[in-house]
């Protein structure tokens, strides 16, 4: 594969020849800018490293030590030695491997998007016995957490023979308030049993230069920074004033978030697990209602921006009546409402379940109660207890209707979920991630986040999972398959749907080297005029 590198900042660059200059322009403008420190001057934005091919293929690479420290030295990589990996084909990732951001295509597409495929490369570029690494966890609790500590620490020892390891208690204001723990493989065997992080947490509270202050002085060659998008927001700004330094230090993103919101990557960890915990209260809720006179279930689930937990929840457990997302708008009163279609649903079956995320609804809320938005130390908006008003509000109708008596349980299992340890699928998905964290920073790359891309391991830049949250597309058929479980009505009009369509990511068009990228554009339409039908018609 013949590709013409280079590294451009946000804006359009010239490159040569003309085909490539074109492509060059068109990924100029990815990201926005960082956030500066409050402790140093304001800083330019982060360059992006490109790599332009043939039939309109683009790398987005990652940073690497020897972009700012070029006489690095290399070495041969100790698993070529490693008893283990002697039976193994091949040992190492191919320098070419990369992995496509879009996998269906036409015939007439562009070749796309790629991202650096992960895994242990030939060279390595630190001393694995001069070694000290580092690991922080930050924001929320999350299934997994002390999966990926664990295995972090026990591949660094055990692939890399890297022996010193700390652990920064309570996220990144750990750093500089010299709060460290000393990790060994017998000091983290068994942690992964756990929910929860051995290492606590916090949110918010990151001062930047004090941060690589702690770095520079304690001479920690590697950070492995496990949190969401904020979080990786943070490791951003730490990565780019560890190059403006000149560092010798990879800085590393395990990307974790319990909602899934995290933008190109196939899942987080946790999300497995969150979904399986959620079936125990749905099953709950369930044989509440089903046991009472016109029962009612209501569970409220994680979910503040992103309704993926609800959605695959509610695939899951096929008991679910009605499924409530911060994506899909929904309203209470009048024809077509959700109270009148509580109590259809009543009527017909006796007794139903309502799930909701904690994000939906939330204008809803405040323009009943007349509240401003408020926001934590992450800058996260707070949320109003969506499923305790929702409750409310059913009560209240039914109580205008003494002939029909209802009875309704509320559950809310939000931070019982997220404090389970991981399930078997999360622990062999956190160990994947652990692993590939390392081999990228042993092999020098540094300013990345690691995760599955099309089912692929790859290297992702950080600007790529910071600059947008993935949410739940409420024009694809997975949202349809939903509504085809719950038989709900969609509660769009035609204009929601539309302005829902306007909003998917857009793949950036390329042009190919001969010839155009013909794109197929489909229809968003999925509710009827008056935005009360059904969302069944071949969607499954």
């Amino acid at each position: 594969m013949e590709t013409a590198t280079v590294v451009v900042a946000p804006a359009p660059v010239a490159i040569a020849p003309t085909p490539q200059r074109k492509l060059m322009e068109l990924k100029s403008s990815f990201a926005p800018a960082a956030k500066s420190s409050p402790a140093r001057k304001p800083k330019q934005q982060a360059k992006k490293k490109l790599a332009g091919g043939s039939g309109g293929y683009v790398l987005e690479d990652v940073p690497h030590l020897t972009d700012y420290l070029p006489e690095l030295k290399s070495y041969p990589n100790p698993l070529q030695d490693h008893p283990a990996y002697s039976v193994v084909k091949q040992y190492f990732v191919n320098p070419d491997d990369t992995v496509a951001k879009k996998i269906v295509v036409h015939k007439s597409s562009a070749r796309g998007t790629h991202f650096r495929r992960a895994g242990p490369r030939q060279r390595v570029y630190f001393q694995p016995g001069e070694v000290t690494a580092a690991i922080v966890t930050c924001g929320g609790l999350c299934p997994g957490l002390n999966t990926v500590i664990r295995e972090l620490v026990c591949g660094l020892h055990d692939m890399y023979g890297v022996t010193r390891v700390l652990g920064i208690e309570g996220g990144y204001k750990g750093f500089y308030a010299r709060n460290t723990v000393e990790l060994t493989p017998r000091s983290v065997n068994d942690i992964h049993k756990r929910g929860g992080t051995v290492l606590g947490t916090s949110r918010g509270g990151q001062d930047t230069a004090k941060i690589v202050d702690s770095i520079q002085d304690r001479g920690i060659d590697q950070v492995y920074i496990i949190g969401g998008d904020g979080t990786q927001k943070g490791a951003a700004s730490i990565h780019e004033e560890v190059q403006r330094r000149g560092l010798k230090c990879a800085v590393v993103g395990v990307p974790k978030t319990i909602d899934n919101d995290i933008a190109v990557i196939d899942k987080s960890f946790g999300f497995d697990t969150a979904v399986e915990e959620a079936q125990r209260a749905i099953n709950a809720a369930h044989v509440e209602a089903e046991s009472a006179e016109n029962g009612v279930g209501v569970v409220k689930l994680m979910g503040r921006n992103s309704g993926f937990i609800a959605m695959y929840a509610t695939l899951a457990s096929r008991d679910v009546d009605c499924c409530l997302i911060p994506e899909s708008p929904f309203y209470l009163e009048g024809k077509g409402g959700l109270l009148e279609f509580v109590e259809n649903r009543l009527r017909d079956n006796g007794h139903m379940v309502i799930v909701v995320a904690e994000g939906a609804g939330q204008d809803l809320i405040a323009r009943s109660m007349h509240l401003a938005d408020t926001h934590d130390a992450s800058g996260n908006k707070v949320l109003l207890d969506v499923g305790l008003w929702l409750s409310q509000k059913i009560k209240e109708h039914f109580k205008r209707k003494p002939s029909f008596p209802i009875t309704l349980k509320y559950i809310d299992p939000t931070y019982m979920i997220r404090a389970v340890p991981s399930n078997a699928s999360d622990n062999v998905y956190c160990t994947l991630l652990a692993h590939s964290a390392l081999h990228g920073a042993m092999a020098g790359y540094t300013g990345f986040t690691v995760a599955p891309v099309n089912g692929r391991h790859a290297y992702i830049p950080f600007y790529r999972i910071t600059e947008r949250q993935n949410k739940v597309v409420i024009t694809d058929r997975m949202w349809a398959r939903v509504l085809c479980s719950t038989n709900q009505p969609c509660f769009l009009t035609h204009e929601d749907v539309e302005g829902a369509a306007g909003q998917e990511e857009e793949e950036p068009h390329l042009p190919l080297v001969e010839g155009e990228n013909a794109l197929v554009v489909r229809s968003p339409s999925m509710c009827n005029g008056n935005g009360n039908g059904h969302l069944c018609s071949g969607a499954a």
